[in-house]
């Protein structure tokens, strides 16, 4: 299970939109970085993932493992948050 979630967002972005509904009906929380309103986080996600588009869902584990799924990509975040 995650210990945390973080998406990277921006104000326009469907497939963030998307991502979080997902979230939401898994009952998840999660913390969300808006780089548009704080593009000072930008950096910090290129950094993370490697990615100039969002969405990049961070998830950290508890066993201090970390996955990185950038876009809506479900294949990739379901797996990653068990």
């Amino acid at each position: 299970m995650p210990s945390n979630i973080t998406i990277f967002t921006t104000n326009r972005c469907s497939y963030c939109a998307m991502v979080k509904r997902y979230l939401d009906s898994k009952k998840l929380k999660y913390e969300v970085v808006n780089i548009e309103e704080m593009p000072e986080r930008q950096q910090e996600a290129f950094e993370i993932s490697g990615s100039l588009t969002v969405p990049i869902t961070v998830i950290d584990k508890a066993d201090g493992q970390r996955d990185i799924v950038v876009g809506y990509n479900l294949q990739r975040l379901a797996p990653a948050l068990v």
